[in-house]
């Protein structure tokens, strides 16, 4: 007598012959399945240090390969010296142009690290309006230049990516972030005493904008798409300007205002800002609703924040304009935690602002003229609730929030037509001179 794991097996084997047979033989069927290529490799365990080991060791060995693939200083004169005497007539003005054929013969010329460079398509993309199809030798060089410096910056930033899985953590980008330092002439003044909190400056930047959900950690890819390391390694600029200084978060001159300010505000000299002390950040227009609403959804230690949520509050302040920004204002608008504002969330925010008119001595405004403006500006979707894309999408944000949050952005707001025209006395008043 079969047993019944036996009497199961033959089943399967009848049902299989027979779904073949109908299927029209298994010569048809398609036996690729049996060789799936393996496509998960497990990390090795915290404990596993010789398979920890072995997997550094060998990324490090492929970035040193991938790091020898890119032209030295040596090969990037000779690809110029090529292009140069390979130059097609005529010039327009004093910039220099090749056209294809000879482009391929440079391409020829200049080694095989060069031949990624010298294709069809790049030269299209570089091809702009020349009455002989030539392209700038100048653009042409820059852009391999910028390609090597690309995969230079990578290679670098993934020497830093401790997982191996393509992306930074805080403690990974603040590593990096402070061996660049000696390498910048413009911080050549910072105190190394200082060093820890330039770093915590720079690296709050990258996260703010390039980690909305607050994963800690950011894909190296995105750190090279975006402009902050353009901004960073500006600072290599021994001749830089003031102004590019002062514009530049990652300068000295910008760190130190930053800090200074958190100093300033700190009254009480324990390292932490209350909600009194933040009270008088800026212009201290910010009204308490606000204030209030910042404590009860951002990190605080005992009910006071660190220099690093400060920082998150400074660059949402001062870059409303941006999505990251406007996100970070949203949240706190939105206190009924619905992914949207509405007119109530609007009068709440509103009210405080009425407050600090009548305190300052001035006629308040009705609200109802005031929500009807906003709902004029952001132009949502549905006509009673303002969402945070609405809000980006409106290019309105800042002028927004800035009503609902500040009096001084909303005088501004309010008097901007007396503003503009006092702007334009100003104008006429230089040229006249």
């Amino acid at each position: 007598k079969k047993s019944e794991q036996e009497l199961k097996d033959e089943e399967m084997e009848l049902f299989t012959k027979y779904y073949m047979e109908w299927k029209g033989g298994r010569k048809s069927v398609n036996t690729s399945y049996t060789n799936i290529p393996r496509f998960y490799y497990r990390l090795p365990a915290e404990d596993e240090v010789l398979l920890q080991k072995l997997r550094e060791e060998s990324r490090a060995v492929f970035l040193q390969r991938k790091s020898r693939e890119l032209l030295d200083n040596e090969e990037l004169q000779n690809l110029w010296f090529l292009l140069d005497k390979h130059q097609t007539s005529p010039m327009i003005g004093e910039e220099a142009m090749i056209n294809y054929e000879n482009f391929l013969k440079v391409g020829e010329k200049a080694g095989p690290k060069c031949k990624q460079f010298f294709t069809a398509k790049i030269f299209a993309k570089l091809l702009h309006n020349d009455p002989y199809g030539r392209i700038s030798i100048m653009q042409f060089f820059n852009y391999v230049m910028r390609k090597v410096w690309l995969h230079q910056t990578r290679i670098g930033l993934s020497l830093y990516d401790v997982a191996g899985q393509g992306y930074l953590r805080e403690s990974d980008l603040e590593n990096y972030i402070l061996e660049l330092i000696p390498t910048l002439p413009q911080l050549d003044g910072l105190e190394k005493s200082f060093y820890s909190f330039y770093v915590c400056t720079a690296v709050r930047k990258f996260f703010f904008f390039l980690d909305p959900l607050r994963t800690g950690k950011i894909k190296i890819q995105d750190i090279l798409a975006c402009s902050f390391l353009d901004d960073l390694l500006e600072l290599r600029d021994e001749e830089l300007s003031k102004e590019s200084q002062e514009t530049n978060w990652f300068s000295a001159p910008s760190a130190l205002r930053v800090y200074g300010q958190y100093l300033n505000l700190d009254k009480d000299h324990n390292g932490m800002l209350s909600k009194e002390e933040l009270s008088r950040y800026g212009t201290g227009t910010l009204t308490n609703i606000f204030l209030d609403r910042v404590f009860q959804e951002c990190l605080t230690y005992d009910g006071e924040m660190d220099y690093k949520t400060y920082l998150d509050f400074v660059l949402a302040l001062e870059n409303r304009k941006e999505p990251a920004a406007l996100q970070y204002v949203f949240k706190l608008l939105d206190i009924e935690n619905k992914g949207y504002l509405n007119v109530f969330s609007l009068n709440y925010f509103f009210r405080a602002i009425q407050e600090q008119m009548k305190i300052h001595g001035q006629e308040p405004v009705s609200f109802q003229d005031v929500k009807d403006e906003i709902f004029d500006m952001v132009k949502p979707k549905d006509p009673y609730k303002i969402s945070l894309q609405d809000l980006i999408n409106s290019s309105q944000g800042d002028t927004v929030t800035s009503i609902l949050i500040d009096l001084n952005g909303f005088w501004t707001y309010e008097n901007r037509e007396v503003l503009v025209a006092s702007d334009n006395d100003s104008t006429a008043d230089v040229d006249d001179t």
